[in-house]
């Protein structure tokens, strides 16, 4: 399986999560975001970029739980509104969907 972007093809697991972390653009990810019925703004590609160092610091995608607390001190805002807004910019879950885009494993735990 993969994905094809300017006729290189990035191969991907058969959830369609990245096979090698070292393929990742952001151009690969617009792609995997389009494969997710997700339009790309501002509020999700910061969600990708402190994922994506979550994981260089941690060799760890963060559980939901994590990224919620971490949202939330970030913009100041309670944990159940952190997780609405994490899941308005990736209704299927954050974790899974958001972990996709960002060309990061699928978070241990997830179905």
């Amino acid at each position: 399986m993969g994905i094809t972007i300017n006729g290189v093809t990035v191969e991907t697991d058969e959830n369609g999560y990245l096979v090698n972390l070292e393929d990742w653009t952001e151009e690969i990810a617009g792609k995997l975001a389009e494969g997710e019925e997700i339009d790309m703004k501002d509020e999700h590609w910061a969600l990708v970029k402190f994922l994506r160092n979550y994981y260089d610091e941690y060799q760890i995608a963060p559980a939901v739980k994590v990224l919620t607390k971490a949202i939330a001190a970030e913009q100041g805002i309670d944990k159940k509104e952190a997780s609405e807004f994490l899941y308005g910019l990736f209704p299927k879950g954050p974790a899974l969907q958001a972990c996709k885009v960002a060309g990061l494993p699928k978070p241990t735990g997830c179905v």
